[in-house]
């Protein structure tokens, strides 16, 4: 076993504790090696989600079939995500959260691993949908967990931390995956994932704290997130808001090589920069929105379309093109502040809401990557896909104008403020 020890807990739950020096020396000693831990998982997950898109070819090649048939793969697993996160999450809602980890990374692992064995193009699809499945809960449920270890001033920055993990995979576990895959098989590759993700099992059972689960917790409790507008209203924040990046990030490659004119040959290194800045805008946007939540989804959205824009204006100039795509990478700053909004706003329904976060991003994978497929088949051109996404960033501004006048409305009329 491996209780939660009292300084801790009293850090995660007293402000006033994180003053007493001993208390927060032993704070840190849990919190570290925890949030290393979830951070692996995350790692694994990243580097599984992401590396099949590199290796297209090579699925459909061994498969025989067309590439945009092997592109279901990818799908499948999104599919899996949006089902899972809210079904593993209303069901597992009393297990103990170590336990509850640890049993959906040895999930994690195992549906990578067979995804290596599968025989076929239709048990790839559905060994993929069954990886996905744990992966939303995962993250939802590791947030959790890095938010109670942390003082309540930086419980933005411990999420970021766990998403770490999950950004910093597509600048190496992606590449190194990928590597793997094109020298001795896309199988390979899976086989990698299937290891960091074993790996991510015993870290967390040697190191996260064995915290209970939520005092009452039900499935039925857990449901009762869905019944709070504010739940809705973030999520819906999440699934158009972020879908910008998702609308040009789809077609970066053609852009890059036909409107660019860069050589192929430069591709992954412009890519290995919407890495950087994923990384750099999830350490960034945690820490802003530990200082002020809502003020900075607010400022997020602004700088999302701003930047999205842009594309249209830098895609001619390799540099300036270059550029844009690290700070295109950077709109994932967004997630954490997020992730914190729905914890807030759920009341003790927080397992369910926190998990919804990532079946909201995965929602934006496939509504930006369409409505930009969308503008480049009625002959917009490749550009296009960068005033796609400014336009889905302003429909994330209007999802939060409209979350932000419900919580004013609500407190009209009850005299109650839902975290605004």
């Amino acid at each position: 076993m491996n209780p939660v020890s009292p300084a801790a807990r009293s850090s995660a739950e007293n402000p006033s504790a994180a003053s007493d020096p001993a208390a927060s020396t032993n704070a840190d000693k849990a919190f570290v090696p925890a949030v290393i831990a979830l951070g692996v998982g995350g790692f694994a997950i990243g580097t599984g989600e992401f590396v099949i898109m590199g290796l297209l070819p090579e699925v459909a090649r061994d498969l025989n079939v067309t590439i945009p048939e092997a592109g279901h793969v990818i799908s499948a697993y999104a599919l899996g995500v949006v089902i899972g996160a809210p079904v593993l999450a209303v069901l597992a809602a009393h297990w103990p959260r170590r336990v509850l980890l640890v049993a959906l990374m040895a999930l994690f692992a195992v549906g990578n691993l067979a995804s290596a064995l599968a025989p076929g193009y239709l048990s790839l699809n559905l060994l993929r949908f069954c990886a996905g499945l744990p992966h939303g809960t995962y993250f939802g449920v590791a947030a959790l967990v890095a938010a109670s270890l942390a003082p309540p001033h930086r419980r933005a920055s411990a999420v970021g931390l766990v998403m770490l993990g999950l950004t910093s995979a597509t600048l190496v576990g992606v590449p190194v995956a990928a590597w793997l895959g094109q020298h001795w098989g896309w199988r390979a590759a899976f086989v990698l994932v299937g290891v960091i993700a074993a790996a991510a099992c015993v870290l967390v059972h040697r190191f996260v704290p064995n915290l209970p689960a939520a005092h009452g917790a039900s499935p039925l409790r857990e449901l009762g997130a869905l019944a709070r507008p504010q739940v809705w209203l973030t999520l819906g924040i999440g699934a158009i808001g972020f879908g910008g990046m998702f609308s040009v990030f789809s077609y970066i490659k053609p852009l890059l090589t036909e409107v660019t004119g860069m050589p192929v040959s430069a591709v992954p290194l412009v890519l290995a920069l919407f890495g950087l800045g994923m990384v750099a805008g999830n350490l960034v946007g945690s820490r802003l929105a530990d200082k002020s939540l809502m003020r900075t989804i607010a400022g997020l959205l602004v700088w999302d379309a701003l930047v999205l824009g842009a594309v249209m204006f830098t895609a001619p100039n390799a540099v300036a093109i270059s550029i844009n795509v690290f700070l295109v990478g950077t709109i994932v700053a967004i997630a954490p502040a997020l992730q914190i909004r729905l914890m807030d706003v759920a009341g003790d329904a927080q397992t369910l809401a926190a998990a919804l976060n990532h079946s909201a991003f995965n929602m934006a994978n496939a509504l930006g990557a369409w409505l930009g497929g969308v503008a480049i088949a009625a002959g917009m051109g490749w550009t296009s896909t960068g005033w796609v996404g400014t336009l889905l960033a302003f429909g994330g501004m209007a999802v939060f104008a409209a979350a932000v006048w419900q919580a004013r409305r609500t407190r009209r009329t009850r005299g109650f403020v839902p975290a605004v």
